[in-house]
């Protein structure tokens, strides 16, 4: 039987270490509008955690009630481990429309390190025919995700906010923020600085290099320079747009990719209002 309760919105807590962001999106907007008109008709998921009741699924409708001061919300409470609770949290979560590479990465460690607790294997490295199902490969079978995929994301948990912030902004592609991931801190700090003041970031091939030289205990500042200045196969000469002044002329919570669509928008309207004072002389 399942047990649903109207809850008090304002007692309810998020869940503890959640890796996922509340953005207030276009997704949030359609999501006040149907409260507004129809209610919250899907019930949250609640647990018990030390005497507070903590969401596990549908924070965002949560934060939608307080926006429309709605005291109350239907919630369906479970009696959860600290281990199931987390599982399902996460497993409720990459249902959503969009994931950031950070938020999915930390996710499926959190998941991981949970089933590791509950008793799962936790040899990620072995493939011998005949094993039992490892950790990493029953996260992999409730996603769209390898289990080889599920440990990258993993790896991305290594790697410094600031380089891991770009890799969120998709500003560093993912398979060389992997090989990224392998470098100390002190070579990751390295090469966001050379980022920093050259708004250059490394290659797949370029990454791979800093990986191997780093295994060899051979990368220092100079090498990461010299590494990261060369010219990417294929590479033009790009018009480099200020970025800090297109950050101000759109929404602030754009990343960068949501930052280049609004401006090819604009330049599309901007041709068709030309087009349309050609045609009218």
């Amino acid at each position: 039987m399942i047990n649903i309760k109207e809850s008090k919105v304002d007692e309810l807590k998020p869940f503890e270490g959640s890796p996922f962001e509340f953005r207030e999106d276009e997704g949030f907007s359609q999501l006040l509008e149907s409260i507004s008109e129809s209610g919250v008709i899907s019930p949250i998921v609640v647990c018990e955690r030390n005497s507070n009741f903590e969401i596990i699924s549908g924070y965002r409708r949560v934060e939608a009630c307080k926006r429309l001061n709605i005291d109350v919300i239907p919630a369906i409470v479970k009696e959860l481990s600290r281990e199931e609770a987390i599982v399902l949290h996460v497993d409720s979560n990459f249902q959503r429309d969009k994931i950031l590479p950070s938020e999915k990465a930390y996710g499926y460690k959190m998941k991981l390190e949970a089933m590791k607790r509950q008793g799962f294997r936790s040899d990620l490295t072995s493939d011998q025919p005949g094993r039992k199902l490892e950790s990493a490969e029953i996260v992999a079978n409730d996603t769209d995700d390898s289990k080889s995929q599920v440990r990258r994301y993993i790896r991305l948990t290594f790697l410094i906010p600031e380089l891991l912030k770009l890799v969120d902004d998709g500003r560093i592609a993912f398979t060389p923020a992997v090989a990224l991931s392998y470098l100390s801190e002190e070579q990751q700090h390295d090469v966001y600085s050379f980022y920093d003041e050259a708004e250059a970031t490394p290659s797949y091939s370029q990454a791979v290099e800093l990986k191997n030289l780093s295994s060899e205990g051979k990368l220092n500042e100079k090498a990461i320079s010299e590494i990261m200045s060369r010219e990417k196969p294929n590479q033009k000469e790009v018009f480099k747009m200020p970025y800090e002044q297109m950050r101000g002329l759109v929404n602030p919570r754009f990343n960068d990719k949501q930052i280049a669509e609004h401006i090819i928008k604009a330049l599309k309207y901007y041709n068709r209002y030309l087009e349309k004072r050609r045609d009218a002389r």
